[in-house]
């Protein structure tokens, strides 16, 4: 390289990665069938996702895809007391004894640091079973009050990989945090979800990231007719009241987009310098 020539950016020597948020076997088959290379499984997507049953994960690990399960026993923050961890530690136990590939965890102080402990005893749980079972940070991560420092503490713990947004509201306006994340945690798989549309994936790949996660959703169709009453607090209107369902055109999409960026990549790093 001349001394005057400036390097380009690090380009992943793999594609990466596609997840995609499920919530029940019907969607994992869509995502099998659309070129997801894994899925998360939760329940209660609208709620930032909650633990599913044992018998769930049974049903979406038949399904073929590698399934990594949340566990998060209640929506709202992250600062979770001595039961709700305990409890955690539980689910984490019988999601991988449910046929779980990996976990999906985390566990904030009060102050907004990484609750090392906790995070410790549920990456402990899932290593009880004898096979490889990975586990991820999730986006407690973007909740946290220096989401790079997080980050860093990721490898000491033995952590898989990160689910983050960079801090931001969506990955794609965290793609600077998103670099560092990249550089703080060497090992650490940093996977990029937030937000993500397919037209995000070039931004957010050029940045190094390992993967990235989209919920992929839309709302399903009601299947009830007659009158409707609001059941829960969060039932405003007879059209809000349904569940998410996975959307095949932006699986498919997503894959298109990171196939592309792998193609286009592998072109560029077979020109000569000045070609």
């Amino acid at each position: 390289m001349a001394a005057d020539e400036v390097p380009g950016p690090t380009v992943p020597s793999q594609r990466p990665a596609l997840e995609i948020a499920v919530t029940s076997p019907a969607g994992a088959r869509v995502a099998l069938d659309h070129g997801a290379d894994r899925v998360e499984l939760c329940t209660g997507l609208e709620l930032g996702g909650l633990t599913p049953s044992a018998a769930l994960v049974e049903a979406v690990a038949a399904v073929g895809l590698p399934v990594q399960v949340l566990v998060r026993c209640r929506p709202g923050d992250f600062v979770h007391d001595a039961e709700e961890i305990a409890l955690m530690v539980a689910e984490v136990r019988s999601v991988i004894a449910s046929g779980a590939s990996g976990v999906v965890v985390g566990a904030l102080t009060a102050d907004g640091g990484l609750d090392t402990d906790a995070v410790a005893r549920l990456a402990a749980a899932a290593h009880e079973v004898g096979r490889p079972v990975e586990v991820t940070l999730h986006r407690a991560i973007d909740l946290s009050a220096d989401p790079v420092a997080t980050a860093a503490q990721l490898p000491a713990l033995g952590l898989t990989r990160v689910l983050t947004s960079g801090g931001a509201p969506a990955a794609g306006q965290g793609l600077a945090d998103l670099a560092a994340m990249v550089e703080a945690a060497p090992g650490v798989q940093v996977m990029a979800g937030g937000g993500v549309r397919p037209s995000d994936i070039p931004a957010l790949t050029a940045v190094g990231v390992a993967a990235v996660h989209l919920s992929a959703k839309r709302r399903a169709e009601p299947r009830r007719e007659g009158a409707w009453i609001p059941l829960g607090a969060s039932s405003a209107s007879a059209e809000q009241d349904t569940h998410f369902v996975t959307d095949p055109e932006v699986v498919a999409e997503a894959r298109r987009m990171l196939e592309s960026r792998a193609t286009g990549s592998s072109r560029s790093e077979g020109r000569r310098p000045g070609t």
